[in-house]
């Protein structure tokens, strides 16, 4: 197995990190959704220019993992000081890496990061028809806390909100 290295994101990689976005996404969600949804989604609430903007706002951390100096995934985490905590706000593999421990070496580096800031839990969201993330999430420890909704172009859908407790 080759090694997975982990690093935070610079201003330079927003670039990278909306590709890897724009490829993901489309590849995990597109099949389950209409293409004038996948479109108005696209160009209103996921476009290149919004996700690079990310990059580098304040309280907006990006770990970027390699495997043999290729791009393999990206974690985006949110400082959410109201409740003392990080959110997970995307965790993504580049699909040709998936299964290669990405995920994982990621979620392993989110939670070392919110020790470090001393918060006391991780939470994000999750579609509620993705199992093979949900039980990914799971398996990391992670309990269903609440639903919300989660507009995809004209399309109401449900996300899970699920958490994993850091510290007492």
């Amino acid at each position: 197995m080759d090694q997975i290295n982990i690093r935070t994101a610079a201003i330079a990689d927003a670039e990278l990190i909306a590709d890897i976005s724009h490829q993901t996404f489309y590849h995990t969600y597109a099949h389950h959704n209409t293409k004038e949804n996948m479109d108005k989604f696209f160009a209103e609430q996921f476009s290149k220019e919004q996700l690079m903007a990310q990059v580098g706002e304040s309280g907006n951390t990006f770990l970027l993992a390699y495997v043999n100096d290729q791009p393999a995934g990206y974690i985006f985490l949110k400082d959410d000081t109201k409740e003392n905590a990080i959110e997970i706000a995307r965790l993504y593999a580049v699909t040709s890496f998936i299964g290669q421990g990405i995920g994982k070496a990621l979620m392993n580096a989110a939670i070392a990061y919110s020790k470090n800031k001393h918060k006391k839990f991780i939470w994000l969201c999750v579609w509620e028809h993705n199992p093979n993330a949900i039980q990914f999430y799971t398996k990391c420890g992670f309990q269903k806390f609440g639903e919300h909704e989660f507009l995809l172009g004209e399309d109401v859908q449900v996300d899970w909100m699920m958490r994993l407790l850091i510290s007492s």
